[in-house]
């Protein structure tokens, strides 16, 4: 075929994609501040970087419903883009936490602008941790050298453990133990990279990128109250407190930074559905794997996606119990010091899709089929939004409620950017809300919402307590009168 035949039909290809999804519509931005602290003073002591422990960013690294205007977001292993030990590659023992922030819709009447307005707001932080004793580093490392400079290296374990009688999970990368996989779940090192929300709305499900990991919190607490055991073909046999050392001693499993990146669950609550950032070390061509967990009993399965433009995937979102979407993105954008160009959200079907469990290397010719349903770039770039100042990290997505627009049920997918903590080059954390119509999502594709149940947020549990007991002295006493 010559060159000027070609050129039309790839044309025509373009527009294709275009339209098909250019009712999408951006509603709203929200703004985060990333440069104050979070809710938790305790932790305002200064970590071994010298930043503050309770340092506000990074929390759209995962983002999940839970129930109205309340979402609960996930800041990942903490601020470690300050040089201060390649030892342990500059983490810190930052302790692992989630926030709970109320993300409310209201319409914007003021004739410009966006059609609704978001104002992000903090109202709860939760710090993650063990009943059981969990593994730190002795900084047993001592005093090694890099280049040609010493370093040393003390204690991983956080000062607050002893404050508070509790085993929290923090970022720094040598808190695990040497003699087994990096899938012990009794390591200390967590980097929670995706949340989600149990339908009872009393616990949440958080995937991590060291083991990889998929623990349940009580929402209440932080405390963990279970560890789901993953195939034994996502881990490595010989963790490393740094990643090059990791990435060079390990044939098989996650890649390091790699790790489990998205979680979805299913609308009734039964199935988590998690999927790796980057093709694992034995595996090739673009594939990535997606895990299904089965809530109840353990048991999983596995199936490829394969990438297409984006360097890697940062999160899955349920559509219904067997339809997902997809974010497949580049480094690329305001943090990176370039221009956002891979970031774009592709619609799945797992129905039919090949188990994938019992074999490696090319998986392309077993992937899921996928389509572009939301190209975030050009959408933001059409509403005047140029691509250097769209963050490199656009990694959280969650469903939230529904609204009517122009008589039209309409679906509000937030997504949200991990902005490493560095709000000075990565700017502050950002809250994107498009509209997505059952039309947008196009034939064969549907939306059920989760049910999920509303609770009290974690900050407000004291106060319904000694709410319900003031009535319940009140009952007793009329009880007396009486």
């Amino acid at each position: 075929m010559s060159p000027k035949k070609i050129l039309p039909l790839l044309l025509l290809a373009a527009f294709a994609t275009q339209a098909a999804n250019a009712s999408i519509s951006l509603l709203a931005i929200g703004t985060l501040d990333g440069s104050g602290a979070d809710l938790s003073a305790k932790t305002s002591g200064l970590l071994e970087n010298g930043l503050a422990g309770n340092l506000l960013g990074g929390v759209g690294s995962g983002l999940a419903w839970a129930g109205g205007n309340t979402f609960i977001a996930t800041p990942d292993r903490g601020p470690n883009a300050t040089a201060y030990n390649p030892l342990v590659d500059d983490t810190t023992s930052y302790i692992a936490r989630f926030q709970t922030i109320n993300l409310a819709l209201t319409q914007n009447t003021s004739g410009s602008g966006l059609a609704y307005n978001l104002t992000p707001v903090l109202s709860a932080t939760t710090l993650l941790s063990s009943a059981t004793p969990l593994v730190y580093g002795t900084g047993a490392l001592g005093t090694g050298t890099v280049g040609s400079t010493s370093y040393t290296l003390g204690s991983g374990v956080p000062l607050l453990n002893a404050i508070d009688k509790t085993n929290y999970f923090t970022g720094r990368s040598d808190n695990f133990d040497a003699s087994k996989s990096s899938s012990n779940p009794n390591n200390a090192r967590l980097d929670p990279e995706a949340v989600r929300v149990s339908n009872d709305g009393k616990s949440v499900f958080v995937s991590d990128e060291y083991g990889p990991y998929v623990y349940q919190f009580d929402r209440a607490s932080g405390t963990r109250i279970k560890s789901f055991e993953l195939p034994s073909n996502l881990a490595i046999s010989k963790p490393s407190a740094q990643s090059s050392i990791e990435i060079a001693g390990n044939s098989s499993g996650r890649v390091t930074n790699k790790g489990m990146e998205g979680l979805a669950i299913s609308p009734d609550g039964k199935t988590l559905v998690g999927i790796m950032q980057a093709p694992l070390a034995q595996d090739s061509n673009k594939n990535v794997r997606i895990v299904t967990i089965d809530i109840a009993s353990g048991a999983t399965h596995q199936y490829a996606y394969k990438l297409s433009t984006g360097s890697g995937v940062s999160e899955i979102v349920a559509l219904n119990d067997h339809q997902f979407l997809v974010d497949e993105r580049d480094g690329k954008g305001l943090g990176d010091g370039t221009t956002a160009v891979a970031k774009q959200i592709f619609k799945i079907d797992l129905t039919g899709a090949q188990d994938v469990s019992n074999i490696s290397g090319d998986l392309s010719s077993k992937a899921v089929g996928k389509s572009l349903l939301l190209d975030v770039v050009s959408t933001l770039n059409a509403n005047g939004i140029s691509s250097n100042n769209i963050p490199s990290k656009i990694e959280g997505m969650a469903f939230g409620e529904d609204l009517m627009i122009k008589g039209v049920k309409t679906h509000t997918l937030y997504v949200s950017n991990d902005n490493d903590f560095v709000a000075g080059s990565a700017g502050h954390n950002k809250f994107y809300v498009f509209g997505v119509t059952d039309a947008d999502l196009g034939a064969g594709y549907s939306y059920t919402a989760q049910a999920v149940s509303a609770v009290p947020e974690p900050s407000s549990y004291a106060m319904l307590l000694a709410g319900l007991a003031f009535v319940g002295v009140a009952v007793r006493r009329r009880k007396i009168n009486n």
